[in-house]
């Protein structure tokens, strides 16, 4: 159990408790994060309040009655409506800030997962429901050592299956075998197995205007072949297939030929910029221990394809928070698709992968950035230039 520790975080952040619901197992969250599993099937509305100081309390219908039995605290029951609401302000008394798993406006979708009826209900019980967005990431989000030691291990690996992927479209090119999107898609799954290595799906391997579509993904069905003169996308992702092992995820660019051409390679070097861009943001945020949110670092990666005069072709957040899922619960780099305010805490790690995306071809550079204590870093390789795949 981890109370004591939710009830410092409660404390430093100025609020009086934090109240997890959950109904039919809509809110993981809530399980992970006090890290328990229910003792009966969940049909009915539970509420677990962790106050910052003192006993949590729990409040279960009267038809199960144990689904909160791994938990500590007090426990008070309902059966019908009116005695819910009524034991809900019991439960509540004296409480004036309560964190919930809710985003106003739905600014962090990740962890709005508390239905708007419900929010209702608990500001009509007297608190004001503030976003537990901030505690979430401070729970789920932090790596301990072992979670970085084994990005730091996938990397080496998936940054290996990367080059060899390249290199074999090279040799299949310069042999006059055919080779398209599918075939290496297979062939880096193939080597994700072969090195222990565990990806949920995936990985995208693009060909030009396929390489414009962020989420483009090959099928058996439906794929390009890979011809010289081609530009090729490859974002690939992985962990150790092991338990607590967190994600590397990156994205490389290659062309089919001994360089690529100057309308490429001049997209590349703004992507590069903003990339880059957003790196040092980072790193000169934490040097001065200055405070750093997740939408700051969009805005410098924005502002660096924007001045280049390429805003519109750039339709996606700059980076997503990194954990045992590729996209996790931390803070994300957006001020696009989301305002995210969420401080970028010590212990994270998140993705940097600016893109412009040309009706001819697209572009896309990605790193993973990890925040330490004092320090800021790039996990990975980088790249510098399109790969010249011939």
């Amino acid at each position: 159990m981890r109370i004591r520790e939710i009830q410092e975080a409660l404390r430093a952040d100025g609020l009086d408790g934090w109240l997890f619901f959950d109904h039919h197992r809509r809110d993981p969250l809530a399980y992970r994060v006090l890290r328990f599993e229910p003792a009966q099937s969940v049909s009915r509305r539970w509420y677990y309040l962790v106050p910052a100081q003192g006993e949590p309390a729990k409040l279960v219908h009267r038809i199960e009655p144990k689904v909160l039995d791994p938990l500590p605290g007090s426990i008070s029951y309902y059966a019908g409506w009116q005695q819910q609401q009524f034991q809900l302000q019991e439960l509540l008394k004296g409480t004036k800030r309560v964190a919930m798993q809710y985003s106003p406006r739905c600014a962090v979708p990740y962890v709005a997962n508390v239905d708007a009826g419900t929010i209702e209900l608990v500001k009509g019980a007297g608190p004001e429901v503030v976003s537990s967005a901030d505690l979430v990431q401070y729970f789920e989000a932090r790596w301990s050592e072992e979670a970085y030691q084994s990005h730091i291990e996938a990397g080496r690996k998936v940054d290996a299956v990367r080059a060899a992927a390249f290199q074999h479209i090279g040799d299949c090119l310069r042999a006059g075998q055919p080779v398209g999107e599918y075939s290496v898609q297979q062939l880096i799954r193939t080597a994700f197995e072969r090195e222990g290595l565990f990806t949920d799906h995936g990985p995208i391997v693009g060909v030009n205007a396929n390489a414009s579509n962020p989420h483009y993904e090959p099928a058996a069905e439906s794929h390009s072949p890979i011809r010289e003169g081609d530009l090729v996308l490859i974002d690939l992702w992985a962990k150790l297939d092991r338990p607590g092992s967190v994600y590397y995820d990156v994205t490389w660019m290659g062309y089919c030929g001994t360089a690529a051409p100057e309308a490429m390679s001049k997209v590349f070097a703004v992507v590069r910029g903003a990339r880059d861009a957003a790196v040092e943001r980072v790193k000169s945020a934490v040097a001065k221990d200055e405070p750093l949110a997740g939408y700051m670092v969009d805005d410098a990666c924005r502002a660096h394809i924007r001045d280049h005069g390429y805003a519109d072709y750039f339709f996606h957040r700059t980076g997503h928070s990194i954990g045992e899922e590729v996209h996790g619960n931390g803070a994300n780099m957006d001020n696009y698709e989301t305002h995210d305010e969420r401080k970028v805490i010590p212990g994270t790690c998140f993705s940097v992968e600016p893109g412009i995306y040309l009706p001819e071809f697209g572009v896309r550079s990605e790193v993973n950035v990890y925040r330490g204590e004092k320090h800021a870093e790039v996990t990975g390789a980088i790249q510098r230039e399109i790969i010249p795949l011939l």
